[in-house]
């Protein structure tokens, strides 16, 4: 038969059980990141520019990313096109024209670009310049 106390017993009974495990666990140490950002962080501030290239319907072509790091988080990007097609300039204009709100703000590494301002094969060099900026970075 159940007392009107057990249930409180038992819980307190389950918390010491837990603070005798936490206690048996190793101590924290801090992470330091991979790089020499500041406040840990894995990514070292500054500018990078890096250059990508990426099929669509008329070749190759390539993107320049230049990105501004401070703290991991992007504070400036700008992304300049070399298309010859008018297609791909068009494209290319539009995806560097609408970046800026998709990525500055966001950390470095939670972006995952896909389409912007309807350009959606521009991406695909951009995310591989912003890989190389993270290596330049590290």
């Amino acid at each position: 038969m159940r007392t009107p106390h057990s249930a409180p017993v038992a819980l307190l009974a389950g918390l010491s059980l837990v603070g005798v495990l936490a206690g048996c666990s190793p101590a924290a140490s801090p992470d330091t990141g991979a790089g020499t950002g500041t406040q840990g962080g894995p990514y070292a501030d500054g500018t990078y520019t890096e250059s990508a290239n990426y099929q669509s319907p008329n070749g190759t072509e390539t993107v320049e990313v230049t990105m501004t790091l401070e703290n991991d988080i992007i504070t400036a990007v700008e992304v300049v096109g070399d298309g010859d097609n008018p297609d791909s300039k068009h494209y290319q204009g539009e995806f560097a024209g609408g970046i800026g709100a998709v990525v500055v703000g966001k950390d470095i590494d939670e972006i995952a670009v896909s389409k912007v301002a309807g350009s959606s094969l521009t991406s695909g060099g951009f995310n591989d310049a912003v890989e190389a900026i993270k290596a330049d970075a590290s």
